[in-house]
């Protein structure tokens, strides 16, 4: 399993397919929205310049919303991931 340093986050992408009212699935659609994706894992957060840590706002196992084309893409264990900092996090998902 991946551990992130400071304040970096590990997350696996939610597949999500955009459907018509008939049941069609939209090849493509939503390449421009924003991603939903579970946090795998969380780092002990970011120091600041007197050597204060402060902790991350998120923890494992909530549902977040990512811009596309964000963090770095990493593979464990045959499962894709991807490596964002806790800045690129735009939302926490409440169910």
């Amino acid at each position: 399993m991946l551990k992130p340093l400071g304040d970096r986050v590990v997350v696996q992408l939610m597949k999500e397919e955009e459907k018509t009212v008939g049941g069609f699935v939209l090849a493509g659609a939503g390449q421009d929205k924003t991603q939903k994706a579970k946090v795998v894992a969380v780092g002990e957060g970011i120091r600041t310049l007197s050597g204060d840590l402060v902790a991350p706002s998120i923890a494992q196992g909530d549902t977040v919303l990512l811009e596309n084309h964000v963090g770095t893409p990493v593979k464990d264990d045959d499962k894709d991931y991807l490596i964002i900092r806790e800045a690129d996090v735009l939302a926490v998902v409440q169910d």
